[in-house]
């Protein structure tokens, strides 16, 4: 047992940590959730969603910086450091990434939204539910199971995206002729792919950490 386990026996339950962890993963959520709503949306009514993406990215990013900061500040942390500053970056770059998705839909004009686009953010925003989930149970890391079915999940997900992407892929080089289109779709489709590694990503270090404490 680490020093820094033997310590949480002699201090109060933590109070920053964990309530940054659920922001940050609700945040998540409430990305995902407008980015799946937009693709849904004709082009001119997504300006509105596209801008509330943004505000989300940025709150993330002061999450954050706000969880680094109390690192620096606090010598007893839940967890170890390391794990607590992988995870919050973790969770922070499946944010840049969903926001990557919206702003290059944004900034190339993407008119028609395609089948694949659509599933892929359906699939993002079910993996950020259940980063939400696993988040929630690091309160009571005993509760192992429920953060294993979780990141489980999350893995499955990540299988179907990629499967999703693989053949949207085909699908564009086999019947678009326009060289502009071939290059605006894969750049979309490739940032969302990418979005779902981040979450197994995410998945990974919630896994581990609740193997370490369990």
């Amino acid at each position: 047992m680490s020093i820094n386990s033997i310590f949480q026996f002699l201090v109060p339950k933590d109070k920053k940590f964990f309530p940054l962890f659920e922001e940050a993963s609700s945040n998540l959520i409430e990305l995902a959730s407008n980015l799946h709503e937009a693709v849904n949306l004709p082009l001119k009514e997504r300006e509105v969603l596209f801008q509330k993406i943004d505000e989300l990215e940025q709150k993330g990013e002061d999450i954050t910086r706000q969880t680094n900061l109390e690192l620096s500040r606090n010598f007893i942390t839940p967890f170890d450091r390391e794990d607590i500053h992988t995870l919050i970056t973790s969770i922070d770059n499946v944010a840049d990434y969903l926001h990557g998705a919206s702003s290059r839909m944004k900034l190339y004009q993407v008119d028609k939204i395609t089948k694949s686009i659509r599933k892929m953010t359906e699939i993002n925003l079910e993996a950020c539910q259940n980063i939400d989930s696993a988040v929630k149970e690091l309160r009571n890391l005993k509760n192992f199971k429920v953060i294993k079915d979780a990141c489980s999940r999350i893995n499955k997900l990540e299988n179907k995206s990629d499967n999703v992407y693989n053949k949207a892929v085909f699908e564009i080089f086999e019947n678009e002729t326009d060289a502009k289109n071939i290059i605006k779709y894969k750049e979309v489709l490739s940032v969302l792919e990418s979005a779902t590694d981040k979450c197994k990503s995410v998945a990974n270090i919630l896994e581990s950490i609740s193997v370490k404490h369990s």
